[in-house]
Protein backbone atom coordinates (compact mmCIF):
# COMPACT_ATOMS: atom_id res chain seq x y z
CA UNK A 1 0.00 0.00 0.00
CA UNK A 2 1.49 3.42 -0.99
CA UNK A 3 2.32 5.81 1.79
CA UNK A 4 0.25 8.95 2.12
CA UNK A 5 2.18 12.19 1.78
CA UNK A 6 2.74 14.10 4.98
CA UNK A 7 0.93 17.42 5.25
CA UNK A 8 4.19 19.29 4.79
CA UNK A 9 5.36 17.31 1.74
CA UNK A 10 4.43 20.00 -0.78
CA UNK A 11 6.15 22.68 1.30
CA UNK A 12 9.31 20.57 1.75
CA UNK A 13 9.54 19.99 -1.99
CA UNK A 14 8.90 23.65 -2.77
CA UNK A 15 11.46 24.76 -0.17
CA UNK A 16 14.09 22.46 -1.68
CA UNK A 17 13.27 23.60 -5.22
CA UNK A 18 13.41 27.25 -4.13
CA UNK A 19 16.85 26.83 -2.61
CA UNK A 20 18.18 25.00 -5.68
CA UNK A 21 16.54 27.30 -8.25
CA UNK A 22 17.89 30.35 -6.39
CA UNK A 23 21.36 28.86 -6.25
CA UNK A 24 21.70 27.43 -9.78
CA UNK A 25 18.81 28.73 -11.91
CA UNK A 26 15.67 26.92 -13.00
CA UNK A 27 17.00 25.26 -16.15
CA UNK A 28 20.12 23.98 -14.41
CA UNK A 29 18.14 22.04 -11.79
CA UNK A 30 16.47 18.78 -12.74
CA UNK A 31 13.61 17.12 -10.94
CA UNK A 32 15.87 14.23 -9.93
CA UNK A 33 18.17 16.67 -8.14
CA UNK A 34 15.17 18.05 -6.23
CA UNK A 35 14.04 14.51 -5.37
CA UNK A 36 17.53 13.58 -4.15
CA UNK A 37 18.01 16.77 -2.10
CA UNK A 38 14.53 16.65 -0.62
CA UNK A 39 14.66 12.95 0.13
CA UNK A 40 11.26 12.31 -1.41
CA UNK A 41 10.28 9.81 -4.06
CA UNK A 42 9.42 10.58 -7.65
CA UNK A 43 5.78 9.59 -7.02
CA UNK A 44 5.54 12.02 -4.10
CA UNK A 45 6.96 14.89 -6.14
CA UNK A 46 4.57 14.21 -9.01
CA UNK A 47 1.61 13.87 -6.64
CA UNK A 48 2.33 17.39 -5.43
CA UNK A 49 3.49 18.97 -8.73
CA UNK A 50 2.34 17.40 -11.99
CA UNK A 51 5.31 18.82 -13.92
CA UNK A 52 8.44 20.89 -13.56
CA UNK A 53 6.53 23.83 -15.05
CA UNK A 54 3.96 23.55 -12.26
CA UNK A 55 6.77 23.50 -9.67
CA UNK A 56 8.43 26.52 -11.30
CA UNK A 57 5.15 28.46 -11.23
CA UNK A 58 4.71 27.65 -7.51
CA UNK A 59 8.30 28.80 -6.93
CA UNK A 60 7.68 32.07 -8.77
CA UNK A 61 4.44 32.67 -6.88
CA UNK A 62 6.41 32.27 -3.65
CA UNK A 63 9.06 34.71 -4.88
CA UNK A 64 6.37 37.20 -5.90
CA UNK A 65 4.99 36.95 -2.37
CA UNK A 66 8.46 37.83 -1.05
CA UNK A 67 8.08 41.21 -2.80
CA UNK A 68 4.93 41.80 -0.73
CA UNK A 69 7.04 41.20 2.38
CA UNK A 70 9.53 43.81 1.16
CA UNK A 71 6.71 46.31 0.60
CA UNK A 72 5.22 45.63 4.04
CA UNK A 73 8.66 46.03 5.67
CA UNK A 74 9.23 49.34 3.88
CA UNK A 75 5.83 50.66 4.91
CA UNK A 76 6.45 49.66 8.53
CA UNK A 77 9.98 51.09 8.64
CA UNK A 78 9.34 54.54 7.16
CA UNK A 79 6.81 57.29 7.56
CA UNK A 80 5.39 58.83 4.43
CA UNK A 81 5.50 57.67 0.84
CA UNK A 82 8.75 59.46 -0.02
CA UNK A 83 10.65 57.62 2.71
CA UNK A 84 8.87 54.36 1.87
CA UNK A 85 10.09 54.52 -1.73
CA UNK A 86 13.67 54.88 -0.50
CA UNK A 87 13.10 52.17 2.09
CA UNK A 88 12.03 49.77 -0.67
CA UNK A 89 15.43 50.28 -2.27
CA UNK A 90 17.13 49.74 1.10
CA UNK A 91 15.15 46.52 1.71
CA UNK A 92 16.15 45.16 -1.70
CA UNK A 93 19.77 46.11 -0.94
CA UNK A 94 19.66 44.04 2.23
CA UNK A 95 18.26 41.02 0.43
CA UNK A 96 20.67 41.05 -2.48
CA UNK A 97 23.60 41.18 -0.07
CA UNK A 98 22.76 37.82 1.46
CA UNK A 99 25.64 35.46 0.62
CA UNK A 100 24.86 33.45 -2.50
CA UNK A 101 22.25 35.88 -3.81
CA UNK A 102 21.97 35.93 -7.59
CA UNK A 103 19.59 38.88 -7.69
CA UNK A 104 15.86 38.74 -8.30
CA UNK A 105 14.62 35.18 -8.90
CA UNK A 106 11.73 36.49 -11.01
CA UNK A 107 14.06 38.45 -13.27
CA UNK A 108 16.41 35.50 -13.56
CA UNK A 109 13.59 33.11 -14.42
CA UNK A 110 12.09 35.63 -16.85
CA UNK A 111 15.40 35.58 -18.71
CA UNK A 112 15.45 31.77 -18.71
CA UNK A 113 11.97 31.55 -20.26
CA UNK A 114 11.76 33.98 -23.18
CA UNK A 115 8.75 32.20 -24.71
CA UNK A 116 5.85 34.61 -24.10
CA UNK A 117 3.30 31.84 -23.63
CA UNK A 118 5.30 29.88 -21.11
CA UNK A 119 3.64 30.05 -17.65
CA UNK A 120 6.93 31.10 -16.00
CA UNK A 121 7.32 33.98 -18.44
CA UNK A 122 3.71 35.09 -17.96
CA UNK A 123 3.87 34.91 -14.15
CA UNK A 124 7.12 36.90 -14.12
CA UNK A 125 5.65 39.50 -16.45
CA UNK A 126 2.51 39.78 -14.31
CA UNK A 127 4.71 40.28 -11.25
CA UNK A 128 6.63 43.15 -12.85
CA UNK A 129 3.40 44.84 -13.93
CA UNK A 130 2.07 44.47 -10.37
CA UNK A 131 5.27 45.92 -8.87
CA UNK A 132 5.11 48.88 -11.23
CA UNK A 133 1.47 49.47 -10.28
CA UNK A 134 2.35 49.32 -6.57
CA UNK A 135 5.20 51.79 -7.02
CA UNK A 136 2.99 54.13 -9.02
CA UNK A 137 0.30 54.05 -6.32
CA UNK A 138 2.88 54.84 -3.67
CA UNK A 139 4.43 57.61 -5.78
CA UNK A 140 0.95 59.09 -6.37
CA UNK A 141 0.77 59.77 -2.62
CA UNK A 142 3.85 62.01 -2.84
CA UNK A 143 3.80 65.65 -3.99
CA UNK A 144 5.58 64.61 -7.21
CA UNK A 145 4.09 66.39 -10.22
CA UNK A 146 4.72 63.25 -12.30
CA UNK A 147 4.32 60.28 -9.95
CA UNK A 148 4.54 57.74 -12.78
CA UNK A 149 7.99 59.03 -13.71
CA UNK A 150 9.06 58.89 -10.05
CA UNK A 151 7.79 55.30 -9.72
CA UNK A 152 9.47 54.21 -12.94
CA UNK A 153 12.78 55.71 -11.84
CA UNK A 154 12.60 53.92 -8.50
CA UNK A 155 11.77 50.70 -10.34
CA UNK A 156 14.84 51.12 -12.54
CA UNK A 157 16.99 51.69 -9.45
CA UNK A 158 15.60 48.49 -7.93
CA UNK A 159 16.19 46.63 -11.21
CA UNK A 160 19.78 47.87 -11.27
CA UNK A 161 20.27 46.85 -7.68
CA UNK A 162 18.97 43.35 -8.36
CA UNK A 163 21.29 43.10 -11.37
CA UNK A 164 24.45 44.67 -9.96
CA UNK A 165 23.94 44.41 -6.21
CA UNK A 166 25.34 40.89 -5.89
CA UNK A 167 28.44 42.12 -7.73
CA UNK A 168 29.03 45.36 -5.81
CA UNK A 169 27.69 44.32 -2.39
CA UNK A 170 27.17 46.89 0.35
CA UNK A 171 28.85 49.62 -1.69
CA UNK A 172 26.35 49.11 -4.51
CA UNK A 173 23.41 49.05 -2.10
CA UNK A 174 24.56 52.31 -0.48
CA UNK A 175 24.92 53.93 -3.91
CA UNK A 176 21.43 52.75 -4.92
CA UNK A 177 19.91 54.14 -1.69
CA UNK A 178 21.65 57.50 -2.18
CA UNK A 179 20.47 57.56 -5.80
CA UNK A 180 16.90 56.81 -4.70
CA UNK A 181 17.07 59.63 -2.12
CA UNK A 182 18.26 62.03 -4.84
CA UNK A 183 15.54 60.93 -7.25
CA UNK A 184 12.78 61.24 -4.65
CA UNK A 185 14.05 64.66 -3.55
CA UNK A 186 14.25 66.00 -7.11
CA UNK A 187 10.96 64.44 -8.26
CA UNK A 188 8.99 65.69 -5.24
CA UNK A 189 10.45 69.22 -5.16
CA UNK A 190 7.54 71.54 -5.83
CA UNK A 191 8.20 74.91 -7.40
Amino acid sequence: MPRKPTPDARERILETATRLFNQYGVHAVGLQQIIDECGCGKNLLYSQFASKDELVVAYLARCSGDWDTIVASAEAAADGPERQLVELVREVGVRINVPGSRGCPLRNTFAEFPEREHPAHRLSMDHFVRVRTQLRRLAARTPAPDPERLADRIMFIIDGLYTNGPIFGDEGAKAAIAFAEDVVRVETAVG
